[in-house]
């Protein structure tokens, strides 16, 4: 298994590097540290490119690559490699279909409070536009021990059991205890609503044992209040946690698009979030990885 990590010199690169580590400590999987060389444009500060200003480029992007490398631990397989696209996202979705990736990593902003989120212009074009899940480490994220628990945020939507099957492989395959989460949004007379959701949840739990057979405890839990943000508040997370939630229903299939109550989560929640494109299957994305550009 092998992660792309988007990675730039900043604190939101080393927070994906960091997210990035925790995983594929949890997995045993491999990491791909992608810097992506903006393509020439006559529309750049300098155009036609002098060949000075590209071999000094060059040069500060491996420095930066090297750097980033030597913050990995010893026991994570990593490369580095410097893509060139018209886009950040673009050549990250790129390096992700070159290498055979099953996971994208970025940090999602730098300016949000309290370790929280703002999603940030490459985040954001990723989560309308990947093909693979894509991980979003919170501002000032720095764990790299392996995860301790999944989430799951289950809905009745369709293609919800999509999202359902992908964390009980992750929670099983990891050995990790997998919590199925239901977030409604509800005023002082939501009684029949909340007794909807544990019975859906309830279900769920059945469902999600089926899946691990045995190889993750399974828990069930909804959460309410007077909007989505406050319920996620009263959340407890653990440190070692991430959250999974899957695509809007507007997304193409095989395709992200973040929607509107996994925004509405994403504005409050204190740990990583995985987004799952729309009908993704695991198996469907298990290609072998081909030969890249690695440093």
């Amino acid at each position: 298994m092998r992660y792309v990590v988007g990675y730039t010199a900043t604190e939101r690169g080393r927070d994906a590097l960091f997210l990035a580590c925790a995983i594929a400590r949890s997995q045993g999987a491999s990491l791909d540290l992608v810097i992506v060389d903006p393509e020439e444009s006559p529309y750049t500060a300098v155009y036609p490119p002098e060949r000075t200003y590209a071999s000094l480029l060059a040069k500060q992007l491996r420095d930066w690559l090297d750097e980033a490398l030597a913050l990995v631990p010893e026991d994570i397989e990593a490369r580095g490699h410097i893509r060139t696209a018209d886009s950040d996202a673009r050549g990250l979705i790129e390096a992700a279909e070159a290498f055979g990736a099953g996971l994208i990593v970025v940090g999602a902003g730098s300016n949000g409070l309290f370790k929280r989120f703002t999603v940030g212009s490459v985040a954001n074009a990723l989560l309308h536009a990947a093909g693979v899940p894509v991980a979003l480490a919170p501002r000032g994220y720095s764990r790299m021990e392996p995860l301790t628990r999944i989430t799951c945020a289950v809905g009745e939507r369709r293609g919800a059991e999509d999202v359902l099957e992908v964390a009980c492989d992750s929670a099983a395959r990891r050995g990790l205890p997998l919590r199925l989460l239901s977030l409604l949004a509800l005023d002082s007379s939501g009684g029949a609503a909340l007794d909807e959701a544990r019975l859906h949840v309830a279900d769920r739990v059945r469902r999600a044992e089926e899946l691990t057979k045995g190889k993750s405890s399974i828990t069930g839990v909804v959460a309410h209040g007077r909007t989505i943000e406050n319920a996620v508040d009263d959340l407890e997370f653990d440190d070692g946690e991430v959250l999974i939630i899957g695509s809007s229903r507007l997304a193409r299939s095989n395709q992200l698009f973040l929607g509107t109550t996994a925004s509405k989560v994403l504005r409050s929640l204190p740990v990583p979030m995985v987004v799952v494109p729309r009908n993704y299957s695991r198996a469907a994305h298990g290609q072998a990885p081909q030969s890249g550009d690695t440093q």
